[in-house]
């Protein structure tokens, strides 16, 4: 039976199962309403919340879903010790105009027999693709899980996944889902630092250090839009961040920002300068439009 998230705050309704997600669904689109889905992971934030609000400027209804998805971790991440506090995400999704909270278990999303992975080469390739090896597979395969179970018209994700939303575009393009993929831009800290649950792990020391890491992408930026070579920015960059105190780094590099090819010179259509480095055990990801 569905139920509501807390008591004494906006009464947000909860499915766990298939068949309870799509009757609040089929309901919606019989009164010919148009519905979104905003995916995440919960441990829930001002960025996540803004892709509800996003969400509602296109359709009339919202469904945001909260599910920590085990084949998106590799064996030696934080699948266990991901933030779980699915009471404490009701009530802010409830709180930023969410209709409905899609909240599966693992069994219910990946039941006994369960086989099928689906995998997007090309913009899957480098990057986080490359350092965290089935990462995009796992990520396709959930998202498309939910697609199917939501059948939403939009779908919102945030731009700091950037390599992950050119995925997910493309899983929508080449499987010609009718499905409206839409990146919202980065949240960030008045300091800079992008939104992200993952920034809970960090010491208040590395808090301090942590903006570092978005003014070093602004300065490369600017310096290779102003005329310096691309290798020696790049270069640069890295070991800035390695001076402030992030290391290793993954990656930083300049990407086209429509197929995250790598690009040599100054891009001449919109680009994308992309970031992954550690503060401690943190890795934190980034990414500005060049």
């Amino acid at each position: 039976m569905i139920s509501d998230s807390l008591e004494g705050v906006r009464a947000l309704p909860i499915a766990r199962s298939v068949s309870e997600l799509r009757a609040v669904v089929d309901g919606w689109k019989a009164e010919g309403l148009r519905v979104g889905l905003v995916p995440t992971m919960g441990a829930l934030h001002a960025g996540h919340l803004s892709l509800v609000r996003l969400a509602l400027s296109k359709v009339d209804r919202v469904v945001a879903s909260v599910f920590v998805n085990p084949t998106q971790f590799g064996p030696n991440e934080d699948f266990a010790a991901y933030p779980r506090d699915e009471a404490v995400d009701a009530a802010k999704l409830g709180g930023a105009g969410a209709h409905l909270l899609y909240a599966p278990d693992v069994a219910g999303m990946y039941p006994p027999g369960f086989s099928t992975t689906i995998t997007v080469s090309g913009v899957s390739s480098g990057l986080c693709g490359d350092l965290r090896p089935g990462h995009f597979q796992g990520v396709a395969t959930v998202v498309a899980k939910l697609f199917l179970r939501v059948r939403p018209d939009v779908a919102v994700f945030g731009e700091k996944d950037y390599q992950q939303l050119l995925v997910l575009k493309r899983l929508v393009n080449d499987l010609d889902l009718a499905i409206e993929v839409i990146g919202a831009p980065i949240v960030r800290e008045t300091d800079g630092l992008a939104l992200s649950s993952r920034n809970a792990y960090l010491s208040a020391e590395q808090r301090a250090l942590a903006p570092g890491l978005y003014r070093t992408l602004r300065r490369v930026g600017a310096d290779i839009l102003g005329g310096g070579r691309v290798d020696d920015c790049l270069a640069w960059g890295i070991d800035e961040l390695k001076a402030l105190g992030f290391g290793p780094v993954d990656y930083l590099d300049l990407r086209d920002g429509a197929t995250l090819e790598r690009l040599d010179d100054a891009p001449e259509g919109p680009g994308r300068l992309l970031c992954a480095a550690y503060l401690g055990k943190t890795r934190l990801i980034d990414n500005i439009g060049v």
